[in-house]
């Protein structure tokens, strides 16, 4: 009986020890996923400089045809979502000779983390033409501010991807859904993990595009303006 109990015992701690290891490389394994999300896509950036934030998942600043960018990948993980979400924002850093602010957030829920559109203080009409289930927030009323410009990122990406498009002084930011968790993993076992698969370049390079040109026709714009 001693050598069974002993035997037993030594059973048991094997699995134990088997199972610690099989979960201790699956947290490797889920690190370097995460942390190498934009690996793909570094063949559009020059001068490129990446850091692995908090959440394991990257941010990257780089050179995009002679654009300084920044690219930030934030997990949206809050239970009020339906399905938790991958977003990636799209910024284009370089301030702009403007004093206004202007916040387009497709399909608004209220949990938008990565956004501070809530505490823009005016809630200005969506123009004729902008997605039905849009709502724009600015620092001050009136027309919504670069409403052309905000259109040519609307009819050059795919909105359904779009979730936000943002003109501040600071510069601009488009606001992509990268991925959402599987569905039927979810619901079943929680499992809200994301970023199996590296962030492609066809996905994000229209959204570069459409950055920069939100960017250079608002500096137009601006620039017209003051003359």
């Amino acid at each position: 009986m001693e050598l069974t109990g002993f035997l037993a015992a030594a059973l048991a701690l094997g699995v134990g020890a088997a199972v610690i290891f099989a979960l201790r490389r699956e947290q490797a394994a889920r690190a370097m996923r995460r942390a190498g999300y934009l690996s793909a896509v570094r063949v559009l950036f020059t001068d490129r400089q990446e850091v692995v934030q908090p959440s394991g998942f990257p941010r990257m600043a780089g050179m995009h045809e002679g654009e300084a960018f920044d690219i930030q990948v934030v997990s949206d993980t809050l239970s009020l979502r339906k399905l938790p979400a991958l977003w990636v924002l799209v910024s284009v850093p370089e301030a702009l000779p403007t004093g206004a602010t202007v916040d387009v957030m497709l399909r608004p829920t209220g949990m938008e983390s990565f956004s501070n559109f809530n505490q823009l203080p005016v809630q200005v009409p969506v123009p004729a033409g902008f997605p039905v289930d849009c709502a724009i927030r600015a620092d001050a009323p009136g027309a919504v501010p670069f409403e052309a410009a905000i259109r040519e990122v609307l009819d050059g990406v795919d909105v359904d991807r779009l979730k936000e498009v943002l003109v501040t002084p600071k510069g601009v930011r488009l606001v992509l859904l990268a991925e959402e968790a599987h569905r039927g993993r979810y619901l079943i076992y929680r499992d809200a993990e994301m970023g199996r698969v590296p962030l492609s370049p066809a996905r994000l390079a229209p959204f570069l595009a459409a950055a920069k040109g939100l960017r250079d026709a608002v500096l137009r714009e601006a620039e017209g303006r003051v003359a």
